[in-house]
């Protein structure tokens, strides 16, 4: 179209486009930025702002998508793009109508309906995901192959009578040790959580860069947890994806809480991360939670009620119906039904973000699904999206933000390993001083590694960790309901 038409805002938008769902941002940036100087128009306009989204500029992905539609030009893929904008602020309400009319003005377009699914029932659900895998598809392989194992996870539940993860008993908040990871003697690694599993008894990696919970084969057989479906597993590391399936606990405990029917990850494995597995510390994500990091201690209490709040119902979550492919922190239908016959559950009521008077001067961060992205400048440069991650060991840097700022190198003798295998190549960046919240720190020898998995999985640029050798310095106290986190350091408590 552009050889017969070289000034179409079209064909540049698509082609942009194109290039963003193949992954490579240089080309589709590269492509926007000509189609500004030939055929600038609201259409390509909204395209520039998925090509800022991707790169991480989510203000001025979100100006472009305000501005068309400000100026008389509704479009249903820049209310798409708001969405996304919204359910990474923890604005889900206005999320939802957002993508609502998105799906109302243009019910044909494939990213926007796939959004829209999200709020369906699991019937509803099981029936849009066989009609998309039957029908001609422009995902690639890897995503339809994910579409299937979770169609296949959707049908389990379906059959099994057990429902959702709940929370058992009336208590609403506990406090429970850290339990120390070693290394090796001298040496901490991490800090994680005891966690009886069907009542077998277990040490679990506390890991903000996670979800939910993962565990090893063995453990899984020894607690006697139910195989539900087959699922691919991929974390930092370049070997790909690993085998595993997901599971079904009868009861995890930890502290003095009890969750019955929650379903765990099972990685195909002996150990997961060196570990009898991981979990996620978005798995408590309905309570505002305290990691007391120099007091070794994890507090879990009743978030701050919104005006007019009345009870609320608290869950773990640890459920697949409950989880998004990454694309944003949107909370999809909960899964009230048991079993065929009941089915007819509705969607939880949506809220938007809630700032209690004293957690004003918290950090408010972005989520994308599991991940919390933390606006931290680099030196000079506008802030970058750093994931805040206690399961890494140390501060990372990707190594195209660490060349923005500093002199990097190839480093040989540096290993970073994670769940998918060690990286390939690995480089050492020069002093870099990162500031997040009210915090600035300076970095010596700044490990950096290519961190585009990453950021193509949450569908933002990923800029780097921080990691636990500086997190383990802080009180981190973390409300994923409004996507707010709060870092406190005491240096008389060290």
């Amino acid at each position: 179209m552009l050889q017969e038409r070289p000034k179409s805002p079209d064909a540049y938008a698509g082609l942009t486009r194109v290039y963003l769902k193949k992954k490579d941002v240089a080309k589709a940036n590269e492509t926007i930025t000509k189609a500004l100087e030939v055929a600038n128009s609201p259409v390509v306009r909204v395209a520039l702002g998925e090509v800022y989204f991707r790169q991480g500029k989510i203000p001025e992905a979100e100006r472009e998508w305000v501005n068309v539609i400000n100026a008389g030009y509704p479009n249903a893929r820049a209310y798409m793009g708001l969405a996304r904008v919204r359910w990474a602020l923890s604005m889900y309400k206005s999320g939802w109508s957002m993508i609502a009319k998105a799906h109302e003005m243009d019910p044909t377009d494939p990213e926007i309906t796939g959004l829209w699914s999200r709020r369906l029932s699991r019937a509803e659900r099981i029936k849009y995901l066989e009609e998309s895998l039957a029908a001609e598809s422009y995902e690639d392989e890897e995503t339809r192959a994910h579409m299937r194992q979770y169609l296949e996870y959707l049908k389990a539940r379906t059959k099994d009578p057990r429902g959702a993860c709940h929370l058992a008993g009336k208590s609403t908040s506990t406090q429970t040790e850290l339990v120390r990871l070693l290394l090796d003697p001298q040496h901490l690694r991490g800090y994680g959580l005891s966690v009886a599993v069907n009542g077998q008894k277990s040490k679990l990696l506390l890991d903000t860069g996670a979800s939910g919970i993962m565990i090893n084969r063995n453990l899984a057989v020894k607690a006697g947890v139910h195989r539900l479906s087959d699922v691919d597993i991929r974390g930092i590391g370049d070997k790909g994806n690993r085998a595993g399936y997901l599971g079904l606990a009868d009861s995890l405990k930890i502290g003095d809480l009890e969750f019955k029917d929650c379903p765990v990850r099972v990685l195909e494995d002996r150990s997961v991360a060196g570990e009898d597995g991981l979990i996620g510390a978005d798995v408590f994500d309905a309570f505002l939670v305290e990691i007391d990091f120099p007091g070794e201690k994890l507090y879990l209490r009743e978030l701050p009620k919104r005006p007019g709040e009345g009870s609320t119902n608290i869950a773990l979550h640890a459920d697949a119906d409950d989880s998004d492919s990454g694309s944003g922190s949107e909370r999809p239908q909960k899964d009230d039904s048991t079993n065929t016959k009941n089915d007819s559950s509705q969607a939880p009521a949506l809220q938007d973000r809630y700032i209690a008077p004293e957690m004003k001067s918290w950090t408010q961060v972005y989520r994308f699904g599991h991940y919390l992205l933390v606006p931290t400048r680099i030196g000079e440069i506008p802030p970058k999206l750093f994931l805040l991650d206690t399961g890494a060991f140390s501060n990372l840097i990707s190594t195209d933000a660490a060349r923005e700022v500093t002199k990097v190198q190839g480093n040989s003798g540096m290993i970073v390993k994670g769940i998918s295998g060690s990286v390939k190549n690995v480089y050492s960046a020069d002093t870099a001083i990162l500031q997040f919240g009210h915090l600035r720190q300076e970095n010596q020898d700044l490990t950096a590694f290519d961190m585009t998995s990453m950021s193509n999985g949450a569908g933002t640029d990923v800029s780097g960790l921080l990691g636990f050798a500086m997190l383990r310095l802080l009180d981190i106290k973390i409300d994923y309901r409004d996507g707010l986190v709060d870092f406190t350091y005491d240096p008389k408590r060290w």
